[in-house]
C-alpha cells in the first residue's frame, strides 16, 4: 500500500509538472503568435501559403478517413464478438451442465464478452457522431473559407497589377512626350538660326515646339498622378489589404490545427469513457474464473450420477453336493443368470433385458408380478421418463422429485398471485362498475381456481412420491441393511436394488431384479405380492431389514424347516446376552429421530457409550442405560456424534 501511495504521489507530481510546462509552452507560443503574423512576415508568400493551407486541409481529411476506417474496424470487431458469443452459447441440451461452476464461469465469461462488444459499439457510435461529423463539417468550412480568401487575395493582386500597368503606360507616354518635346526644341533652335528660312517657317517650328512641350508636361503630370495612385494602392495593398487576407488564412490554418488537436483528444476521451466499464468486464471475467471450484464440481458429478445402490457383496460359496439332483441344473442356470445380471449399479432396464435373455421369469407367480407392474404402469413424461421417475436410481429419483416439487410450488405461488389480483380487480369492479364489468373477471377467476387446484393435486401427488422414495432409501440405508450379518448360520447377499437375495426350497425362484422393476405408486402392490410369496418360505426377514435366508450360504449352514430356523435363532440370541464392552463414549451433536430398523433416537448433548465403531457405512453402534435398569442399544449416524475412544 505504501509503494502504491508513493507511486501515485510521484505520478501526480510529474503530471502536475508536465501540465505546468505545457501551459508555459502554450503561453509562449501565444505570445510569439501575437507578435508574428503571416500578413507582415509572409507578405510575399501568398502562393506558398495557399499550397500550405491546402495541404493542411488534406491532412484533416486524411484524419477523418482514419477515423472512418477505425469505426469500421470497431463495428466489425463488436459484431464478430457478438457472433462469437452467440455461437458459443450453451445449447438447450447442455443446460443440465449449468450447475457446474466451470460452466457457470463460462456463461459469465460470455456475458462479459458480450458487454465488451457493447462497449466497442459505443466507441464506434461515439466516434461516428461526435468526431467524424465534426471533422467533416470543419473540413468543408475550411475549404470554403480558403477559397474565399484566395479569391480575395487574387482580386487584390489583380487591382495592384492593373494600377502598375497604368503607371507603366503613363511613364512610357511621358518618356515619348519628353523626347518629342526635346526634338521640337532642337528643331526650333536650328530653324531660328537658319537664315534661309522665312519667318513663317520659323514660327511653325516654334508652334510645334510649344505643342510638344505642352504634351510633355501633360504626360508628366499624368505619370506623376499614376505614380501617386500606384504608390498609395501598393502601400495599402501590402500594409492593410493583403495582410488582412493572409491573416484570415492564418486563422483558418490555426483553426484546422486546433480542430485536429480537439478531435484527437475527443477520440481519446471516447475511448476513456468506456475504459471503466471495460475494466469492470475484465474484473467480472477474473471473478468468473475465480468462482470455479473443482471440488464442488466433483461433488455435483457425484450428486448427478450417484445411483444410491450399494456395491455388490462377496459371492457366497455354493455347495452343490447338498442340492437335489433334479434342481441342480435349474439352480445352476438361475445362479448364473443372477450373477450375470446383477453387476454393480446396472440400471433396471439393462437388468430386464438380461432377465429376458436367460428367461428366469418362468413361474406363474413371477408372471403375476410382471402383469401387476404392467397393469399399474405410470404415465410417462415428455422426455420418456416415468411420472415418478422410478426408472432412475434412487438418488436421481429424489433429485428429480425435489425439482418437480419446487417447480410446482413456484407455479402455485404465481397462480395464487394471479388469482389474488383477479379477486382484487373483481372487488374494484363491483365497487365501481364504471371501471369494468365484474362478470368479465369471473371466467378468468374460475379458470385460475381450476388451474390452482390441479397444481395442488399434482404437488400432493409428487410429495407422496418423494415420501415413498425417502422411506425406501431409509430402509435401504438402515444399519442392519448396510451390514451383512450372519444370522442363524445364513448369509444375506445384498444387491444393487437394496433387497435381500432370498432363495427358497420351492421350485419358483424369485429374481434379483424384482425390486427394481418399479418404484412408483404400483410398487406397494408389487411388494405385497412379493412379501406374500416370501412369507410362505422358511421365515425370511422383511425386505426393509435386508436380512434373509439363502440356500447359497456357506457350507454347514443347513437348510432345515421353519422350526429348525427358529431353534437356530434362539441359539444365536443366547450367545448375544452378554453385553459388549464399551470402546469409548460419545456426545450427540444434533438430535436424531430413529426412522429405520436397528437405530435409536438421541437428544442433542446426550452422552452415550460406543460399543462398535463405524465400519465405513456411516453408522456407529451405541448404548445407554434405560429406566428399567437395562440397556438400549442401536445405531446412530456417525456424523451426528463426537466420539472419544478409550486408549
Amino acid at each position: 500500500m505504501k509503494l502504491c501511495n508513493e507511486s501515485v504521489a510521484s505520478s501526480s507530481s510529474s503530471r502536475h509538472s508536465s501540465n505546468n510546462k505545457l501551459a508555459e509552452s502554450e503561453n509562449a507560443a501565444a505570445e510569439n503568435s501575437n507578435n508574428m503574423s503571416w500578413g507582415t512576415e509572409l507578405w510575399d508568400q501568398n502562393e506558398n501559403l495557399g499550397i500550405h493551407t491546402n495541404r493542411g486541409i488534406d491532412a484533416l481529411d486524411k484524419f477523418a478517413n482514419f477515423l472512418r476506417d477505425r469505426v469500421t474496424i470497431e463495428t466489425e470487431y463488436a459484431g464478430k464478438l457478438r457472433r462469437l458469443v452467440k455461437n458459443y452459447q450453451p445449447k438447450k441440451k447442455e443446460e443440465e451442465d449449468n450447475e457446474f461452476t466451470s460452466m457457470q464461469a463460462f456463461r459469465n465469461l460470455l456475458k462479459e464478452v458480450g458487454d465488451l462488444a457493447g462497449q466497442r459499439e459505443v466507441v464506434s457510435e461515439s466516434l461516428q457522431l461526435q468526431i467524424i461529423q465534426g471533422v467533416t463539417l470543419l473540413s468543408k468550412a475550411l475549404r470554403e473559407d480558403r477559397k474565399k480568401c484566395l479569391s480575395d487575395g487574387a482580386m487584390l493582386q489583380q487591382n495592384l497589377t492593373t494600377q502598375l500597368s497604368s503607371l507603366e503606360r503613363a511613364k512610357r507616354n511621358y518618356e515619348k512626350a519628353y523626347r518629342d518635346s526635346e526634338k521640337a526644341v532642337d528643331n526650333y533652335k536650328k530653324a531660328d538660326m537658319d537664315l534661309n528660312l522665312s519667318r513663317a517657317e520659323v514660327e511653325r517650328y516654334k508652334n510645334i515646339m510649344t505643342s510638344k512641350i505642352q504634351q510633355s508636361d501633360d504626360a508628366k503630370n499624368e505619370y506623376a498622378n499614376q505614380l501617386q495612385k500606384t504608390n498609395n494602392l501598393q502601400q495599402q495593398h501590402f500594409s492593410i489589404l493583403l495582410p488582412a487576407v493572409l491573416s484570415r488564412l492564418q486563422e483558418l490554418d490555426e483553426k484546422r490545427t486546433r480542430g485536429i488537436r480537439e478531435f484527437i483528444i475527443g477520440a481519446a476521451e471516447v475511448e476513456s469513457s468506456v475504459a471503466p466499464i471495460i475494466a469492470r468486464c475484465m474484473e467480472g471475467i477474473v471473478k468468473a474464473g475465480e468462482s470455479i471450484n473443482e471440488k464442488e464440481d466433483s461433488f455435483k458429478v457425484i450428486e448427478r450420477y450417484q445411483s444410491g445402490f450399494a456395491p455388490p457383496t462377496d459371492i457366497p460359496f455354493e455347495d452343490l453336493s447338498k442340492l437335489d439332483p433334479d434342481s441342480l441344473q435349474d439352480h445352476y442356470n438361475n445362479s448364473m443368470s443372477n450373477h450375470l445380471t446383477m453387476r454393480g449399479t446396472m440400471s433396471a432396464n439393462k437388468i430386464k433385458k438380461r432377465v429376458g435373455i436367460f428367461n428366469i421369469f418362468g413361474s406363474n407367480k413371477q408372471r403375476q408380478i410382471i402383469e401387476a407392474c404392467i397393469t399399474m404402469k405410470n404415465s410417462l413424461t415428455a422426455d420418456g421418463q416415468k411420472e415418478d421417475f422410478s426408472d432412475l436410481p434412487p438418488n436421481q429419483q429424489r433429485k428429480k422429485l425435489q425439482a418437480k416439487i419446487a417447480e410446482l410450488q413456484q407455479k402455485i405461488a404465481q397462480e395464487t398471485n394471479a388469482r389474488d389480483g383477479l379477486m382484487k380487480m373483481k372487488i374494484v369492479y363491483e365497487a365501481n362498475s364504471s371501471l369494468g364489468n365484474p362478470m368479465t373477471v369471473e371466467g378468468q377467476l374460475n379458470e385460475s381456481e381450476h388451474k390452482l387446484e390441479k397444481l395442488k393435486i399434482d404437488l400432493k401427488k409428487y410429495q407422496g412420491y418423494f415420501e415413498r422414495a425417502n422411506q425406501a432409501q431409509v430402509a435401504n440405508n438402515s444399519p442392519q441393511a448396510n451390514r451383512n450379518q450372519l444370522q442363524n448360520g445364513h448369509r444375506t447377499s445384498r444387491h444393487s436394488n437394496g433387497s435381500a437375495d432370498d432363495h427358497h426350497d420351492e421350485g419358483d425362484d424369485q429374481p434379483d431384479d424384482a425390486g427394481s422393476l418399479s418404484r412408483s405408486g404400483s410398487e406397494d402392490n408389487v411388494a405385497q405380492i412379493q412379501n406374500g410369496h416370501n412369507n410362505n418360505n422358511n421365515g425370511s426377514a422383511s425386505p426393509e431389514s435386508g436380512l434373509g435366508t439363502s440356500h447359497t450360504s456357506l457350507p454347514g449352514s443347513g437348510q432345515g424347516s421353519a422350526n429348525e430356523n427358529a431353534i437356530g435363532e434362539d441359539a444365536y440370541f443366547e450367545t448375544e446376552v452378554e453385553p459388549l464392552q464399551p470402546l469409548g463414549t460419545c456426545r450427540a451433536l444434533y438430535p436424531f429421530e430413529a426412522s429405520s430398523e436397528g437405530s435409536i433416537p438421541m437428544n442433542e448433548g446426550e452422552e452415550l457409550q460406543v460399543i462398535e465403531i463405524d465400519q465405513g457405512d456411516g453408522w456407529t453402534r451405541v448404548r445407554r442405560a434405560n429406566d428399567s435398569n437395562g440397556w438400549d442399544e442401536g445405531f446412530v449416524p456417525t456424523s451426528y456424534i463426537e466420539c472419544t475412544l478409550y486408549a
